[in-house]
């Protein structure tokens, strides 16, 4: 293939974590796709959120989103670097999809020469194939200890000299100054490039924000390019912030089935999305350890990046035993790690926690897992329902889709899912590796189904937003807040 050499970029900052830089360029990505063909790009993310792309590689889930978008399919070089927090100040590297080791953040640094090498063969391969690289960066942009060392922020900008815009976050408080002082701390050669404010989650009139936006362009010389309302977006969350905002049960139900979800909020919890679609039909909450647990319809323990650390804490807070005296009362699900921990042992050869033990787990499926080597399966599946039991019978045969991301294989003596998964006698206690199981309307309407009819509460289905209209309702709400025509201009300047 010829290479270009020549795509557009733009990269889009924030002042700090969670200040709608993910959802700004998912927006922008769907906006722009209808004149270039775009690609989404975040040198290094850190997140437990992730994705598998058709090829079996595992990225950061917002560049997934924003790639989907942008309708192209995600690819490793749209996240050639994820980061994925173990504990103990331990993140497993994920280099262009691919495990490349545990590192702790010092030890990281000192290979940053190498992932310099890596963004800028993934940027290439980028630039022969699109007309146009929307880049996020990572956190705040001043983070000033981390200059000569940053690959995703002042990395970014130097290597590609794009035009920035910067993002803030009015819903915390502080954006005038956050702004202000961002652009401040800046290197030269990279504030030099900043062209445009963007104030993000504003409730209320943007007109009383008039004379602050003034004063800001006054003090800055840098024009503030819109200003977005807060929204509720039906679009996967990005990363650990997000869950430290959920709540622990809806305060404000609306037309929501009476149906009481809890997940387990794990020490290491990864994947929480994957609960995201239940969160619109039932009243779903993040119970963490030392929490009560209540009588919930349903209890769902999550994936996890260490099952064996979070098993652990689960049995030392005497988190398991309330879940298991929830036997035949409630439904059980086990999404990924928490699959291996109903079973009834997991043998640890070192992989998991250090040490080659053996570790009781629940014990409600007649399971076993084994971690035997440092291998990670990602991949995406499509399988068949092979269960019988109350909430599967009206949908065996049916087919489903999900992906696969865990270490460790599990024995059973019954699939719930082609090969995968395990159900017990009852039917009602089920574990899976399939993470997305919840975004198949027919799980989600099957489980809903039995759980309201064993409550004896009417099942109110749900009306469904399908990926795409929420990426055009993100779209229409961005292109009416934004200076669409200077950020066109900012494009083809370049």
């Amino acid at each position: 293939m010829e290479n270009k050499k020549n795509a557009k970029k733009l990269l889009v900052l924030g002042t700090a974590s969670d200040v709608g830089k993910s959802i700004m360029v998912t927006g922008l990505c769907r906006i722009l796709s209808r004149k270039y063909k775009v690609a989404p790009f975040k040198a290094q993310n850190m997140s437990l959120n992730s994705w598998i792309t058709k090829d079996g590689k595992e990225i950061g889930i917002a560049q997934a989103i924003q790639a989907k978008a942008a309708g192209v399919d995600p690819t490793a070089d749209m996240n050639p670097v994820l980061l994925k927090p173990k504990g103990d100040r331990t993140s497993q590297v994920i280099v262009l999809g691919e495990p490349y080791a545990d590192k702790s953040a010092g030890n990281y640094y000192d290979s940053i020469e190498e992932m310099h090498g890596v963004l800028r063969g993934a940027l290439e391969r980028l630039e022969s194939e699109y007309d146009l690289i929307v880049m996020e960066g990572a956190g705040g942009a001043a983070e000033i200890n981390l200059y000569d060392r940053d690959i995703v922020n002042i990395g970014t900008a130097r290597i590609t000299q794009a035009p920035i815009i910067l993002v803030g976050d009015i819903e915390s408080g502080g954006v005038f100054a956050s702004l202000y002082g961002t652009k401040e701390l800046l290197p030269e050669d990279v504030s030099k490039n900043l062209k445009g404010f963007v104030i993000n989650k504003f409730r209320g009139d943007p007109a009383i924000l008039e004379p602050g936006l003034k004063q800001l362009e006054d003090l800055t010389d840098v024009p503030v390019l819109g200003v977005l309302p807060y929204s509720k977006l039906k679009i996967p969350s990005e990363d650990s912030m997000a869950i430290r905002k959920k709540k622990k049960g809806r305060e404000e139900i609306e037309e929501i089935n009476d149906i009481d979800i809890a997940v387990i909020r794990l020490p290491r919890i990864s994947n929480f999305t994957d609960f995201e679609p239940l969160e619109r039909i039932a009243n779903v909450r993040y119970v963490d350890l030392d929490d009560e647990l209540g009588n919930p319809d349903c209890v769902i323990i999550p994936g996890t990046k260490n099952t064996v650390s979070d098993l652990l804490d689960l049995q030392s807070s005497g988190m398991d035993a309330r879940i298991k005296k929830l036997k035949d009362k409630a439904v059980i699900f086990g999404i990924c790690g928490g699959y291996q921990m109903l079973g009834k042992v997991i043998h640890d050869s070192g992989i998991e926690n250090g040490v080659e033990a053996d570790y009781e787990g629940l014990g409600l499926l007649e399971t076993e897992t084994a971690f035997g080597e440092y291998k990670k399966k990602t991949v995406q599946v499509k399988k068949k329902i092979v269960a019988e039991g109350p909430i599967f019978n009206h949908i065996k045969g049916e087919e489903i889709w999900g992906y696969e991301i865990h270490m460790g294989a599990t024995k059973t003596p019954r699939t719930v899912f082609g090969d995968d998964g395990s159900i017990d006698e009852s039917g009602t206690v089920v574990g899976t590796y399939l993470h997305g199981l919840f975004e198949n309307a027919n799980i989600r309407h099957a489980l809903m189904i039995y759980l309201t009819e064993k409550k004896g509460v009417d099942y109110q289905p749900e009306t469904v937003t399908t990926e795409d209209e929420a990426y055009e309702e993100l779209a229409r709400v961005v292109e009416s807040c934004l200076d669409m025509d200077k950020i066109y201009e900012l494009i083809e300047g370049q």
